[in-house]
C-alpha cells in the first residue's frame, strides 16, 4: 500500500492475527540517496518482526542498494511490481514492470548477490494465463523467495471479480511460496482462498485498511481496536494525514452521514482525538500490555 501501513498500524494488526507485516511501497532511489527519505519512510522497533520492507524500483542498482542499507533493520525486502496507480506507470515502476519480466528477474538477482535476506516480488495477474506463468516462472528462475500474486490485471479495477483461477494455477505451476492478493475482506475469504487454491498464505490491503483485526475473525473493527491504533501513533508517532485517514477507513461502518461529514474535515490530531471522545468515548489506550 502507498502510505498506509507504517509502523504504528503494523505493530496494530500483529495483535490481530497478522503473521508478516510489509511497509509501504517506498521508491528505492529515493531511499538510497535521501537520510531524510529513509526517516520518513521507514521506522521500526524491535517488536515490528518480522517485517517486509517494499520497494519500487526502475533497476537492479537502486534496488540492491536500497536492500543493503536496509538488510540489518528488516526480515526480507519485496519488489512490488503490482501498483497500477498511473504515476506509477508513468515512472516505469508497479505495474509497468508487468510488460518487463527480464528486468524483474535481473533486478531480483541483485538483490540476492547482496543481502542474505529473503527477497520477494508482489505481481499481478496479465489478461493471458499462459503469459502469466511464463512471467511467474521467469520470476521464479531469479532465485526470489517467494511470490505474491494480485488477481487482477493492472486495468482491472478493484471493484471486479479477483481471478483466483490464475492464482491457483500459478501455485501449481511453480515450486516458490505463493502468496494470494485480492479481495480479502474477512478470516473466512482467506480460509476459503488458502483451501481452495493450496497457496501458502494471502495478503489483506483495503480488508485490513477497514478492519485491522479481520484475521482474528472480527466482522467489524472493534472500538479497543480502534483506541490500540490512537495509543500506538501516539507513541510512534504519524503524520496527521495518514492518521486520519487510517481512522475513516476503521469508523466507516459505524458513522453515518452526518458525522462522516463533520469528522472527514478534521484537521488536527488534537482536533480528531477530541472528536472521537466526545461522540464515541474512544481514547488512546493500550490494550495489549
Amino acid at each position: 500500500m502507498v502510505r498506509y501501513s507504517k509502523l504504528p498500524f503494523r505493530q496494530l494488526v500483529r495483535n490481530y492475527g497478522v503473521t508478516v507485516a510489509y511497509t509501504p511501497m517506498i521508491l528505492a532511489d529515493v531511499f538510497r540517496n535521501s537520510s531524510e527519505g529513509r526517516d520518513n519512510e521507514y521506522r521500526t522497533t524491535l517488536g515490528d518482526v518480522p517485517v517486509v520492507v517494499q520497494f519500487a524500483a526502475t533497476n537492479g542498482k537502486d534496488l540492491a542498494d536500497a536492500a543493503e542499507m536496509v538488510a540489518k533493520y528488516a526480515n526480507g525486502v519485496d519488489l512490488n511490481c503490482g501498483c497500477p496507480q498511473k504515476w506509477a506507470i508513468h515512472e516505469h515502476i508497479g505495474a509497468y514492470l508487468m510488460d518487463c519480466p527480464e528486468l524483474v528477474r535481473d533486478m531480483v538477482k541483485q538483490v540476492k548477490a547482496r543481502v542474505n535476506i529473503p527477497c520477494s516480488v508482489k505481481v499481478r495477474i496479465l489478461p493471458d494465463q499462459k503469459k502469466t506463468i511464463d512471467y511467474i516462472r521467469m520470476v521464479e528462475s531469479s532465485g526470489v523467495d517467494f511470490i505474491t500474486v494480485h488477481g487482477r490485471t493492472k486495468k482491472q479495477k478493484s471493484t471486479e471479480p479477483c481471478d483466483w483461477e490464475t492464482i491457483k494455477l500459478i501455485k501449481e505451476n511453480v515450486s516458490v511460496p505463493v502468496l494470494g492478493n485480492g479481495s480479502i475482506f474477512s478470516r473466512k475469504d482467506a480460509d476459503k482462498y488458502i483451501s481452495e487454491t493450496g497457496i501458502d498464505g494471502v495478503m489483506a490491503g483495503r480488508g485490513l485498511l477497514m478492519n485491522p483485526a479481520l484475521f482474528a475473525g472480527y466482522d467489524y473493527t472493534p472500538m479497543e481496536c480502534v483506541e490500540q491504533f490512537l495509543y500506538n501513533s501516539l507513541a510512534y508517532g504519524t503524520n496527521t494525514f495518514i492518521f486520519h485517514h487510517h481512522l475513516m477507513y476503521m469508523l466507516d461502518s459505524v458513522m453515518g452521514k452526518t458525522e462522516k461529514r463533520a469528522f472527514n474535515v478534521l484537521t488536527s490530531i488534537p482536533g480528531i482525538l477530541d472528536y472521537l471522545e466526545k461522540h464515541y468515548d474512544i481514547t488512546p489506550k493500550n490494550h495489549f500490555i
